[in-house]
């Protein structure tokens, strides 16, 4: 007699595909059964009122009173016109490394710390010296510009 052409463990990988694929139709039927009958788009909106709270009821049209003319639209980027004054400070450097070039300025008026780079340094300047300079924000809070010791 020859052998069958299947093998014991070709038998055995068919019957885990078959009672896999069966186990799939059981769970797809099972989810038809449980399904919520009714689950149209109306009862899965959700709306935003006008407190920003998610409730299921729409809001009602005659409470709105935004009015917005053509006017008031912009298209595209808008201009800046308006030039920022940089005003003038005074301080006391509270410490400057010439080898790292690099210092702290404490503000007179606003009594905070100031950065400043040797590169934004208009004169020479060591401790407790008193300077002029402008402010800029830089990546990491407020650098000082323009330092010139003050008269």
């Amino acid at each position: 007699m020859a052998k069958s052409q299947d093998t014991f463990n070709k038998k055995e990988a068919e019957k885990k595909r078959q009672k896999k694929k069966q186990d799939k139709v059981l769970k797809k039927e099972e989810r038809k059964a449980n399904a919520k009958d009714g689950n149209n788009l109306e009862e899965m909106m959700a709306y935003v009122d006008e407190n920003g709270n998610i409730t299921s009821t729409p809001p009602d049209p005659k409470r709105k009173i935004v009015k917005i003319s053509s006017e008031d639209i912009a298209l595209g980027v808008p201009k800046h016109d308006t030039v920022v004054v940089q005003k003038v400070r005074t301080g006391i450097v509270t410490f400057f490394n010439d080898s790292k070039g690099y210092g702290f300025i404490k503000d007179m008026e606003t009594q905070e710390s100031v950065f400043v780079h040797i590169n934004g340094l208009i004169d020479k300047i060591k401790e407790n010296n008193k300077v002029t300079f402008e402010v800029e924000m830089g990546q990491k809070g407020p650098n000082a510009i323009e330092v010139k010791l003050s008269k």
